[in-house]
């Protein structure tokens, strides 16, 4: 950790607006609100993407074509914007060479930085061109100020924090480090940490850290409870959350010190972009200044109008969760402008809460009365009625119910019920409104120049124009400088006539003029030109600032790849019998597997009062004994290192910034082979997020003796990974409940309590258990941990049978079983068909159709699963 005297005191540095941008209309947009910052994704080349390549971004379905990433960049940097491209995915071993190519070209197309989720591509980034600027993701999950100072151990200048901190949160990381910091300030929020869903990949193969989201948590769910199916009324959709907006905290931000205000949204319109943007550039701008907060309920309104499921600042402003997630309905609300009061023979009885006009988009939200994710009636309104006459626009008042009538068969009004809340999903006269922004053929947002004017009689003059960050350009005239007959040139003029910036992206700032004649001359120079000298230093000084800069790009994958694979191949003796490991959630799940004898238990505890005993049960049965961490942990939450280090056991470290924390505690971590000798073992999990052999190894390097790959790869990759990292490096996970959403939100509080947070709820967590039915009819376990954060594990257990002698074959030799909800006898059957495995009494088919039988909702495959066309672009790194 750096010295407090490194860390920078708040407001030296105004916070950048970052604007996210799916095209080139949501790049204009972003200009022209004001935005400096714009981050996109970059797609392959045509060539590539015909043979199935795709961008290294978390937005599949956006982008830019790489073809024309110079021209954007330029476009950006002439009108001194940045532009971040996000390559903010896992990337496997077989796309290693593609990935450097890309990085390779976004360097030398003027990139300013690279959004990064992946470690060792972090590192390679830095590597191939230190002087690209590498941002650590908001999917590397940094919750802390150790989190932050991992990835600066990968090259990274920025850190992305995550969107469930608090303001205290983010002031106490602030105070501990000097990486710039980055948050989330308005649009969508997920349910589950990013970086840290497996939802997707359990359910459909599409992993969300390949930026193939499914969005399961927009979905609808019915929770049992003990067993017994509990009504949600209208909030069916436990696991969606509404919207960020934090406008009104921007000051703060602003006091704390952060470095960029960050919006999401890049599958929005430009409309969205155009809003948004000038919205927190005139809150960022007022904040500078000292001024107050100066928006109205028209901008806010506005604001919930061009997209919102709900906005709210949510756990910006601390932990509330009956505010996080309301549950009504998964989609875009806009505005409530009010509630059905009856229907007629043509239309809807609503009594409005605001006026609405014809053209307004409306839906009725039925949630209360039939399934929520049934069709919603609604459409276009094409006019208003009141006692059978019809209402102007500007005579709607409301308060009043009126008659709403719709185009012919929009509506079907046997399908709205009085009660139910009428939304306005569009507003055509706002999208006008916004026009200006979105279509502008003109600059609309200008930066300012100082300029400088040098004339001396007889000789030409010279202009220099000068921008924000100090770039200069001079530029001579054509025409001498003359006597003056009757009014003569002075600074008033020439500030006047300089400043003519239309249409150019300038505004005129500072400006000094240096005349030079013998007393009682004044100096003349025809009006034109000044004009040309004037567009001339334009043309210049835009030219200069839309230059790619000058860099030093050097390959580095093999030099990187020699390391990290050589490194690994350290030769042994004999082949080491296979070990199996046990991870439990409960003491009744220990008593089974202590009457097992696996190789060792890890211990996953909600509460930590019961660790130590289980801890000494362990040791004193001989068996090597792990705790396991949490996955996050908070500024306030740093004590649980000392907590874990106190028990004298393993480690299971599931958090970059313990891993981080314990390079002080540990220092014998350090560049040491054999870690046994320090008394701590510790094994890194599967949400450090380890996807290729750069990553594990550099993750090794740290201090851990194995690594469980991430659960992105499927069977066939963990084997390749095996063969690149060394077999004696991971811990594959054969058995468990793949944890598919990991979330600040806690359903237990929500639902189960009248509580805001852990102070008031009771801790239903305790005395409960509660499981998530999916329309599938699976139901899926949710448990809590020390840190009152939820996991939905998936309801089947993920196998490996067919799986493990591949992976045997491959040289791995360390297996996990992993126990949710299983009895006492599930853990010692699992545990007793695995032991049986591996000394080959059962074969993988024998092995997987006793564990299909002993499941109450059967087996899946779930991530593990192999395409067949699996490996058919890419090929594996060879050194």
């Amino acid at each position: 950790m750096p010295t407090p005297a490194a860390v920078p005191t708040p407001l030296t540095r105004k916070p950048e607006v970052m604007a996210p941008a799916g095209g080139r209309a949501q790049i204009r947009a972003a200009i022209e609100a004001g935005a400096d910052a714009v981050f996109f994704g970059v797609n392959p080349p045509e060539a590539e993407a015909r043979q199935g390549g795709a961008g290294f971004h978390a937005r599949a379905k956006v982008g830019i074509a790489s073809e024309e990433l110079p021209e954007v960049m330029r476009e950006l940097h002439a009108r001194g914007v940045l532009g971040f491209v996000t390559f903010n995915i896992l990337v496997f071993d077989r796309e290693l060479r593609r990935a450097e190519r890309s990085l390779m070209a976004l360097a030398e197309a003027g990139v300013d930085a690279i959004i990064v989720q992946d470690h060792g591509v972090a590192r390679l980034a830095h590597d191939i061109c230190p002087d690209l600027h590498i941002h650590g993701s908001t999917q590397m999950s940094i919750t802390s100020a150790e989190g932050a100072e991992l990835a600066r151990r990968f090259g990274a200048n920025r850190v992305v924090l995550g969107r469930e901190l608090s303001l205290a949160d983010i002031e106490r990381i602030r105070r501990q480090t000097d990486m710039e910091l980055e948050t989330f300030v308005h649009g969508a929020l997920c349910v589950s940490y990013s970086g840290q869903c497996f939802s997707s990949e359990a359910w459909g193969g599409r992993s969300a850290n390949r930026g193939q989201c499914a969005q399961a948590c927009r979905l609808p769910y019915d929770m049992f409870v003990d067993g017994e199916y509990r009504d949600l009324g209208d909030a069916r959709y436990l696991l969606s959350p509404g919207d960020l907006y934090t406008l009104h905290q921007v000051p703060e931000l602003v006091r704390i010190g952060v470095d960029c205000l960050k919006i999401e949204g890049r599958y929005k319109d430009a409309e969205f972009v155009a809003l948004t943007t000038a919205a927190y550039r005139k809150a960022v701008d007022e904040a500078w200044a000292g001024l107050p907060l100066s928006v109205t309920p028209q901008e806010e309104q506005d604001l919930e109008q061009i997209y919102s499921r709900g906005l709210g600042p949510h756990f910006m402003t601390g932990t509330n969760h009956q505010a996080v997630v309301r549950g009504r309905a998964p989609r875009h609300r806009g505005v409530q402008v009010g509630t059905v009061r009856g229907v007629t023979e043509r239309g809807v009885l609503v009594e409005l809460e605001r006026a609405v006009k014809p053209g307004d988009g409306l839906v009725f939200d039925p949630a209360n009365w039939r399934k929520p994710e049934g069709r919603e009636e609604g459409g276009f309104v094409y006019g208003l009625w009141q006692g059978g006459v019809q209402v102007e626009a500007g005579n709607v008042r409301p308060g009043q119910v009126y008659e709403l009538r719709f185009g012919r068969g929009a509506v079907d009004p046997g399908r709205v019920r009085a009660g139910d809340p009428v939304w306005r999903t569009q507003d055509p006269t706002l999208n006008s409104r916004l026009k200006p922004l979105t279509d502008a053929a003109d600059p609309v947002y200008t930066r300012p120049v100082a300029a400088q004017f040098v004339g001396r009689l007889g000789e030409v003059p010279a202009l220099t124009l000068t921008d924000e960050e100090g770039r200069s350009v001079t530029v001579q005239g054509d025409t001498p400088l003359g006597e003056a007959r009757s009014r003569a040139l002075d600074a008033a003029a020439l500030r006047e006539q300089l400043g003519k910036l239309g249409g150019t992206g300038y505004h005129l700032g500072d400006f000094r003029a240096e005349l030079t004649a013998p007393e009682g001359v004044g100096l003349f120079l025809p009006l034109g030109a000044l004009n040309a000298l004037r567009r001339a230093a334009v043309s210049a000084l835009t030219e200069l600032r839309g230059r790619a800069p000058e860099r030093q790009v050097v390959p580095q994958l093999d030099g990187a790849l020699q390391a990290s694979v050589q490194s690994s191949r350290v030769p042994t003796a004999e082949t080491p019998a296979p070990q199996l490991h046990v991870l439990v959630r409960t003491p009744e799940q220990l008593d089974a597997a202590l009457a097992e004898r696996p190789d060792s238990i890890t211990l996953d505890y909600l509460e930590l009062y019961g660790l130590k005993p289980s801890v000494e049960r362990v040791r004193a049965a001989g068996i090597p004994v792990r705790v396991a961490s949490p996955r996050i942990l908070k500024p306030t939450e740093q004590n649980l290192q000392k907590f874990l280090l106190s028990l004298n056991a393993d480690i299971l470290v599931r958090s970059g910034g313990l891993l981080e924390g314990l390079q002080a505690a540990l220092p014998s971590l350090a560049g040491e082979a054999s870690h046994r000798g320090r008394g701590v073992d510790l094994t890194g999990d599967f949400s450090l997020n380890a996807a290729n052999v750069l990553t594990t190894r550099a993750l090794l390097d740290l201090g851990l003796s194995r690594m469980t790959p991430t659960h992105d790869l499927n069977a066939q990759q963990v084997a390749e990974l095996a063969g690149l990292a060394g077999p004696e490096t991971l811990e594959a996970i054969a058995y468990q409940h793949l944890p598919v959403f990991h979330t600040e939100h806690c359903v237990f509080c929500r639902f189960l309590s009248d509580g805001t947070n852990y102070t008031n709820c009771g801790h239903p967590c305790e005395s409960h258990r509660v499981a998530l039915r999916d329309e599938r009819g699976v139901q899926h376990p949710v448990m809590a941990d020390v840190g009152c954060r939820n996991t939905v594990f998936e309801g089947r257990p993920q196998v490996a049978g067919m799986h493990l002698d591949d992976w045997q074959a491959a040289g791995i030799r360390h297996f996990r079983l992993e126990f949710v909800h299983e009895t006492p006898e599930q853990v010692r059957a699992v545990i007793a068909r695995h032991r049986e495995y591996l000394a080959g009494q059962l074969s993988s088919a024998e092995l997987e159709e006793a564990l299909e039988e002993s499941g109450d909702q059967g087996v899946t495959e779930g991530s593990l699963f192999v395409p067949r066309d699996f490996g058919l672009l890419d090929e594996l790194p060879m050194v």
